[in-house]
């Protein structure tokens, strides 16, 4: 039925064409978030550690380490909204 019909057989068509295109995209949009994931997991880690170090060197140069983790915590934040974008 399809067949006998080209506007109907042109839209199927395209839907089908745009059902590929979205597949591919969503397999590599999962990829680009795990990794932006990771590396935003390898920062945490960072900012954790540095929290440590900020809390046993309370006093000592606390402000340049604290403006330091500030800006690491911003990373963080600014890569968690896009990876909450990308889901």
């Amino acid at each position: 039925m399809v067949e006998k019909n080209p506007e109907l057989s042109k839209l199927i068509d395209d839907l089908k064409r745009q059902r590929d295109e979205i597949r591919v995209r969503l397999h590599l949009a999962k990829g680009e978030v795990q990794e932006e994931w990771e590396r935003l997991e390898v920062k945490w880690g960072h900012v954790r550690g540095k929290l440590d170090v900020i809390g046993r060197e309370a006093g000592k140069a606390a402000e340049e380490v604290g403006a330091a983790l500030r800006l690491a915590a911003e990373e963080l934040r600014h890569g968690y909204e896009r990876v909450r974008k990308l889901l």
